[in-house]
């Protein structure tokens, strides 16, 4: 039988089904653009570890959680943050994965405004009234969280949160979960997965957390206490 295509004809095709496969599924959600270059967090972030943490690993949270809503119209409807806020109403053969890509697409969101180039420093203001009520002094609080994040076991999450009763607490999450899952608001978040340091840092990942208060926006996340005061 004879082909219906000649050689270079078939490379052809062959690359463009490899595309079409590549092709991010359609669904509800995006991968934001990052407010700034991939090297503007440097010295204290290098831009590799930028790219490939927001293109590729962000990425693929959104690409997964899309793939999960396929057909969902109901679900597809939902806000990122409605969406982790309310597992309780994600059917059963899909809540694991949304719990974890949907949870992924919602804390990297969140990271990435969270920085900022020429960020660190100390916040002001009420924010800083909150953290030295609730902690006795920013030192004390900086090094509380601090410790949060050297203490999660594997990949996970450390965040100054403000809980469903109004308390601020520093607490830590697994995987991809946030304290939205349990009623709470992200004020701050620091992302202690490997793939968050570890071209830099390698296993040291001390050393990523000491680096990464110099890039904090502190104004950002004065701006979402504020908010969380309104509710």
């Amino acid at each position: 039988m004879k082909t219906l295509f000649s050689v270079p004809a078939m490379l052809l095709v062959a690359a463009l089904t490899a595309a079409a496969s590549d092709t991010p599924p359609a669904g509800p959600f995006t991968l934001p653009e990052l407010p700034y270059a991939y090297d503007a967090l440097e010295p204290h972030i290098d831009a590799k570890t930028m790219e490939i943490h927001h293109n590729k690993h962000h990425a693929a949270y959104v690409n997964n959680a899309n793939k999960a809503l396929a057909g969902n119209e109901d679900l597809s409807k939902m806000s990122v943050w409605d969406l982790v806020a309310h597992l309780d109403e994600v059917p059963d053969e899909i809540r694991t994965t949304l719990r974890n890509n949907a949870g992924g697409h919602a804390n990297h969101s969140l990271f990435w405004l969270m920085m900022k180039p020429g960020g660190g420093g100390r916040p002001s203001g009420e924010l800083a009234g909150a953290i030295d009520e609730n902690f006795g002094s920013y030192e004390e609080f900086q090094k509380e969280f601090s410790a949060a994040a050297m203490k999660v076991f594997g990949s996970g999450w450390a965040w100054l949160s403000i809980t469903p009763d109004g308390e601020m607490v520093i607490e830590t999450t697994p995987n991809q979960d946030n304290p939205m899952m349990n009623g709470g608001t992200p004020l701050l978040g620091l992302d202690v997965w490997e793939h968050a340091y570890y071209l830099k840092n390698q296993n040291r990942r001390a050393d990523y957390v000491d680096a990464w208060w110099n890039v904090v926006d502190w104004d950002y996340v004065a701006g979402r206490y504020a908010e969380a005061k309104k509710d």
